[in-house]
């Protein structure tokens, strides 16, 4: 690694998650621009970060995970949620559940709305295409030979999926082939980042090419805690690695990757938020900002769960014999259930039929998890019977948080007010969501393998019980974004959409923060493409 403190680099990025890992491998191609990424985790080689189901190994360990927590919330009961957000190579695409969704079409109508052309949805999808290297090959919408391999996830499946897909048809809904193509409504499996039984994360697909450059150089382990200002004007960062503090100067832009919660906050630590906040921590402000940390938006879900008459992954995943067994099976084939996320399946749908687009997301899992096991998100270790479980979320909450300092120490978590449920609109949307929980239970031919509901329980039927379970079960589904959003106008926004920083320069933030509005779906996709779109933003820029 080449010296860094007191170093020049024309772009310094600072995050190497999901965005950042983009940045790195887009800025750095043509070998003109000299890269720093600084990542406050550790490396991505690691056996539970490759191994796809070994993700609920990663959902408390502080070594690669923020292990976030929210303030206690009255729409979730009072209770406070738990936020792991990625904290090595990969960021969260590193830790998270692999399942590839864009979002709905008109989610980037939305975009270009607040945030012009460039984030609509005739470039996303062109930039989709030339990220995607799809299992399923190319078509008018998928691409193939782009960087990301994304399995099909045909191969392997539980034998319940297709019992799901088929009582869900029954319910309604039609058999989708791909979410990502010209409708997302329906029920089907879900595209994975998984490559050769691998989790195939931002770092191993664009990070880990870019690091074999000589015109790139990545620090692990090193916080950064502050953006230098020469007046106005970013000129490079401050950060802190084994305890020394060290500084690096950007010829060009300082560009802040370190996602929904770190950007907002690392924004405010250099003094770019909320004037009369910051001056309460004792910062001295650089711009006011109101918009910072402001607009925080996260989906929340929960599951329902079923004792089953037949073998789930339970009954293999829970005794030991049966985890020799899956371990060899992955070892020697790179198959089973080891080799896949848990979340098989699933679709979308809408609650009422006058919407125009789909505002919930279904999950299914052959697996359950009602018996707690401390310290880990217990999927290699599942409930002593056979269980199932399926899970929503809604796609377009109303209700909005903000993200604040706790203190000026840039070691402290920052305050995160989640607010969910705060909304009536996101209550009655879960409320008619759970039903049709329910109504696919009750179809042929997975009603007669039911052998009883469990969670909530068949006691819970009247509204205000069911809105009560909600709120006392219901959580995120690790989406949050929108806390530095996108557009033309400083008193609603916080970049515009160049992705500068309204009210300074050579700063940018580029990141799942920049969403104008949360996508209807799972984030890393989207995230990827904001460091595929941020990438050409900053590079037409280039001198």
């Amino acid at each position: 690694m080449a010296a860094v403190n007191g170093a020049e680099f024309d772009y310094i990025i600072v995050g190497a998650g999901s965005a950042g890992s983009v940045l790195a491998e887009r800025l750095s191609a043509s070998g003109r621009h000299r890269v720093l990424v600084l990542e406050a985790g550790g490396s991505d080689r690691r056996f539970y970060v490759q191994l796809p189901l070994g993700y609920g190994k990663l959902f408390y360990d502080p070594a690669v995970n923020w292990l976030y927590q929210t303030e206690p919330d009255p729409g979730l009961a009072g209770n406070r949620d738990h936020w792991p957000r990625g904290k090595l190579l990969g960021g969260s695409s590193s830790i998270n559940a692999m399942v590839w969704i864009r979002g709905h079409q008109s989610d980037y109508d939305d975009w270009e709305e607040i945030a012009g052309p460039h984030w609509g949805w005739a470039k996303a999808r062109d930039a989709y295409r030339a990220i995607e290297d799809n299992e399923a090959g190319a078509d008018t919408f998928r691409g193939k030979g782009g960087p990301l391999f994304i399995s099909a996830n045909q191969r392997d499946l539980h034998p319940l999926c297709e019992t799901f897909i088929r009582s869900t048809e029954a319910a309604g809904l039609k058999r989708n082939a791909d979410f990502n193509g010209a409708d997302q409504e329906g029920v089907g499996t879900y595209q994975m980042t998984i490559r050769n039984a691998r989790r195939n994360s931002a770092a191993r697909a664009f990070l880990r090419p870019a690091m074999k450059r000589a015109n790139v150089t990545v620090m692990t382990h090193a916080q950064v805690t502050r953006v230098i200002f020469e007046g106005r004007r970013a000129i490079g960062i401050e950060y802190r690695k084994n305890g020394v503090l060290g500084r690096v100067r950007a010829a060009s832009e300082v560009i802040l990757s370190g996602g929904a919660i770190n950007s907002p906050q690392l924004l405010m630590l250099s003094g770019i938020g909320p004037a009369a906040h910051l001056k309460d921590h004792g910062i001295a402000v650089t711009s006011d900002s109101p918009q910072v940390g402001r607009n925080l938006n996260d989906h929340q879900g929960l599951n329902y769960t079923w004792r089953m008459k037949v073998p789930t992954y339970n009954d293999v995943l829970r005794p030991w014999w049966g985890k020799v067994a899956v371990g060899l099976r992955y070892f020697l084939t790179g198959s089973g259930p080891l080799a896949k996320s848990i979340n098989h399946g699933g679709g979308f749908f809408r609650t009422s039929p006058d919407l125009p687009r789909p505002n919930m997301q279904l999950y299914f899992q052959a697996f359950s998890t009602l018996v707690p096991r401390v310290g880990e998100r217990p999927l290699l270790t599942p409930d002593p019977f056979s269980g199932l479980s399926i899970g929503l979320s809604n796609c377009r909450p109303t209700s909005r948080g903000e993200i604040t300092l706790n203190s000026a120490d840039p070691f402290a978590h920052p305050k995160i007010v989640a607010n969910a449920y705060s909304t009536d609109h996101d209550v009655q949307e879960m409320l008619a969501a759970v039903k049709f929980l329910r109504r696919i239970a009750d179809q042929d031919p997975i009603r007669p393998l039911i052998a009883e509901e469990l969670r909530p329980g068949p006691e819970v039927r009247s509204d205000a019980d069911l809105i009560a379970d909600i709120r006392a079960r219901s959580g995120t589904v690790y989406h949050p974004s929108c806390s530095a959003r996108m557009g033309h106008d400083a008193a609603t926004s916080v970049v515009g959409p160049d992705l500068k920083v309204h009210g300074v320069d050579g700063l940018r933030v580029c990141d799942a923060s920049v969403f104008p509005t949360l996508i209807g779906g799972n984030t890393n996709a989207p995230s990827i493409l904001v460091g595929w779109l941020g990438a050409e933003r900053i590079l037409a820029d280039a001198h």
